[in-house]
C-alpha cells in the first residue's frame, strides 16, 4: 500500500468512496414522490436552522425611472433585526399581473448585476451579461434583485471599506448557530416571495428564480426547497460538488456540511422536477468544469424523462467563461409562461 501524507489526496479519495445515502434511483413517479419527501426533509435539515418568522414589512427608500422600467430600492423585513435590501424592477407598460423573477447575484456583489457601480463593475456587468434583473424587466417581467447576506451594504464595515464581501464571517457565525449561509439566503428569498405575493402587479402563480454563480447556488437550493418557485434558471453553478465546490477553490459560503453524504447536485435539482429548469454554463468556465456539467445535466435528464416532462428541462452551454447568457432566457420563459 502506498503511504499517503497529503491531505488533498486523502480528501479526494474519501470523496471518490462516498456513496450518497439518498441517491435518486426512482423508476416511477410514485418512487420519485417517496424519494422526494425523504430527500427534501434531509436537505432542509442540512441547510440549517432558520430564523423566527416575523410579520411582513416593506419600506421604499428610492425610486428611479429607467425609461421602460421603474426601479425601486426597498427593504423587506426578514427577521426580527434584519431587513433585506433589494432592487425592485417594475415594467411600466404591463397592463395586468405579470410573472416575476427573483434575480440572485454572485460574488461580484449587486452593482454589476443592476448596471451600476464604478467603470470596472459596469464593464464586468456588460462583458458577462450580469444584468438579467434589468434585462428581464425590460422584456416585461417583474424582477427583484436582493443584496445577499454578506455583500455590499450588508457586509461588515471593514469589508465594505475594502470593497470585499463578508462570506467568511457570515459562514463561521452561521455554522456556530446551527445555520448556513445557503439556508439563510434561501430564507431571505422566501420572504421576497411573501412580498411579491402581496403585489397586484405580480402573478403569484408564476414566480421564478434566476441566479449566476453564488446566485446559482442559492437559486438551486431555494428552488428545490420552495414549491412557490415555479421555474428556475441556474447559471454558472450546476455541475457536481465533487468536481467543483469540493475539488476547486470556492468561497466557503458554498459549503453545506454533510451534503455529499446524502446527495449530489443532481439530487437537489431532482427536487425541482417536474418544474421547468434552464441550465446555463460557459464551456470555458474554469471553476465549474463543462465536462462535469454535461454529465450532471445528462443525469438530470434521466429524472425529467422518467417523470415524462423532458421538455421542461433545457440547457444553454455557450462558448464563454464563468458568465450568464441571455440566448435562451426569454424563449424559455415564453415557452413555459406563455
Amino acid at each position: 500500500m502506498r503511504r499517503n501524507s497529503t491531505v488533498l489526496r486523502n480528501f479526494q479519495n474519501a470523496a471518490n468512496r462516498q456513496k450518497p445515502q439518498l441517491e435518486w434511483k426512482a423508476r416511477t413517479r410514485r418512487d420519485h414522490g417517496v424519494w422526494r419527501r425523504k430527500f427534501r426533509t434531509r436537505l432542509r435539515s442540512l441547510v440549517g436552522r432558520m430564523p423566527e418568522r416575523v410579520p411582513l414589512q416593506v419600506r421604499e427608500t428610492e425610486r428611479t425611472d429607467l425609461g421602460t422600467v421603474i426601479r425601486k430600492k426597498i427593504y423587506v423585513r426578514s427577521e426580527a433585526d434584519y431587513w433585506i435590501p433589494a432592487y425592485y424592477f417594475v415594467p411600466k407598460l404591463n397592463s395586468g399581473p405579470s410573472p416575476a423573477l427573483i434575480c440572485l447575484h454572485g460574488h461580484s456583489g449587486i452593482f454589476p448585476y443592476i448596471r451600476e457601480g464604478d467603470a470596472a463593475q459596469r464593464k464586468k456587468g456588460r462583458d458577462h451579461d450580469l444584468d438579467y434583473a434589468v434585462y428581464l424587466a425590460e422584456h416585461g417581467y417583474v424582477t427583484i434583485a436582493p443584496i445577499q447576506r454578506g455583500w455590499n451594504e450588508t457586509a461588515l464595515e471593514q469589508d465594505q471599506a475594502r470593497g470585499t464581501h463578508s462570506c467568511y464571517r457570515v459562514t463561521m457565525d452561521a455554522f456556530l448557530l446551527g445555520s448556513t449561509p445557503v439556508g439563510l439566503r434561501c430564507w431571505d428569498a422566501a420572504r421576497l416571495i411573501d412580498f411579491l405575493e402581496t403585489e397586484d402587479r405580480v402573478d403569484a402563480r408564476r414566480i421564478g428564480v434566476a441566479g449566476l454563480s453564488g446566485g446559482g447556488t442559492v437559486g438551486l437550493f431555494f428552488s428545490a426547497l420552495e414549491d412557490r418557485v415555479k421555474l428556475a434558471m441556474i447559471g454558472g453553478y450546476y455541475c457536481t460538488f465533487k468536481e467543483s465546490i469540493y475539488s476547486i477553490h470556492h468561497c466557503i459560503c458554498n459549503c453545506v456540511p454533510e451534503m455529499l453524504q446524502w446527495g449530489e447536485m443532481r439530487e437537489i435539482a431532482a427536487l425541482i422536477a417536474p418544474r421547468p429548469m434552464l441550465v446555463i454554463s460557459g464551456t470555458k468556465d474554469p471553476i465549474f468544469p463543462i465536462a462535469a456539467t454535461r454529465r450532471a445535466y445528462r443525469d438530470l435528464q434521466t429524472v425529467y424523462n422518467r417523470l415524462g416532462v423532458s421538455d421542461a428541462l433545457d440547457k444553454d452551454f455557450f462558448d464563454g467563461p464563468h458568465a450568464w447568457s441571455h440566448r435562451k432566457t426569454i424563449p424559455f420563459l415564453k415557452e413555459h409562461w406563455s
